[in-house]
């Protein structure tokens, strides 16, 4: 569907419209509703674990299904698709339901805790032929997109370093989910599977030097870090995570010919590469980031339709989950769901 200034959202007419549901009623539900919304369509069904609460999002988004109990969801056979927006220490509980009861599923980032979660959960998609993605919005913006193609086909020459900040201000409640150890709480799984995801995208394979030095919030869970990886191309990446300290979401990929810089990249829709041989810039713009969950709900459909990209994108997630279980592994951040 055309949008303002004539660019596309991302959901386009080419592939069957899913009957979506959503489980939560958070920000990413709101902005998931908000982006069928703005293609003339409606979430079909809602779920919460607080009832009152599912019944004032259907409200408020027009929505015509609240069920009584989650797996009523799950159970319903008007759903095509969930999108599951609850906090990533309750994802595989809700994977292995909605999996098996055969609906294809979108998670919201952390998409689990660990690889072992993650990798029930691909079976289980795999056992009943149906599509699981990760959300990760990194994932899913056309700038990327756009990006991983240029440097596939060489226009930047070879990628030889990716450097990544990230750090966000959070005042101490250790009771919230950034600092709670029993929501999941630290920096790599909030913040960090932005950062890994967009470097892997630009990485030959897997780094397996992993090395890091780590800072803890009083409650144990990982606060603040800096790491190195290197895989076996020589392909290097530094990154600093903090969940207590602001930075800049600045991404730097450096390659022989151009570096490219990004900011704001977690739904970045501009970037700025600057040319080695006489500094010239260049702004490469694709996409919109007001239409982030658009992309998201967009490749899902995509990859419900046959597209092999869209299937490609939980590979990526498969590695970087592996990256962040051994950064918590050396760091000794264990979640109750773990011990």
């Amino acid at each position: 569907m055309a949008e303002e200034g004539g660019a596309l959202s991302g959901m386009t007419a080419e592939v069957p419209q899913l009957r979506w549901g959503v489980l939560g009623c958070g920000i990413i539900a709101n902005e998931m509703a908000d982006a069928l919304a703005s293609e003339g369509r409606n979430l079909a069904g809602v779920a919460n674990r607080t009832h009152d609460k599912a019944v004032a999002f259907a409200e408020r988004h027009g929505i015509p299904k609240v069920y009584d109990a989650i797996d009523d969801l799950f159970a319903d056979p008007d759903i095509d698709a969930v999108y599951i927006t609850t906090p990533h220490n309750t994802h595989i509980t809700y994977l292995r339901r909605a999996l098996a009861a055969g609906k294809h599923v979108m998670c919201e980032k952390s998409i689990t805790l660990n690889s072992a979660e993650l990798e029930e959960a691909k079976a289980l998609a795999a056992e009943n032929h149906v599509v699981l993605m990760d959300a990760c919005t990194v994932l899913h913006m056309p700038l990327y997109k756009e990006l991983v193609r240029r440097a596939a086909a060489g226009d930047f020459g070879r990628v030889n370093l990716v450097q990544e900040n990230f750090g966000s201000y959070k005042v101490y409640d250790m009771r919230n989910r950034f600092f709670n150890p029993n929501l999941a709480g630290g920096a790599m799984l909030d913040i960090g599977v932005y950062s890994i995801s967009l470097a892997r995208l630009f990485l030959a394979s897997q780094p397996k030097e992993v090395v890091s030095l780590k800072n803890l919030a009083p409650t144990d869970v990982d606060e603040s870090s800096g790491i190195v990886m290197r895989n076996d191309e020589g392909q290097l990446v530094v990154l600093s995570l903090s969940l207590h300290s602001k930075q800049p979401k600045r991404a730097v990929i450096s390659c022989d010919k151009a570096y490219v810089e990004i900011m704001e990249y977690p739904r970045a829709d501009v970037a700025t590469i600057v040319w080695t041989e006489d500094g010239r810039r260049e702004e490469l713009r694709a996409g919109k980031t007001a239409h982030a969950l658009s992309y998201v709900l967009a490749d899902l459909e995509a990859a419900v339709a046959g597209r092999q990209q869209a299937f490609d994108n939980l590979d990526v997630s498969t590695d970087v989950m592996s990256l962040m279980t051994r950064l918590r592994a050396d760091w000794g951040v264990v979640y109750p769901e773990e011990v």
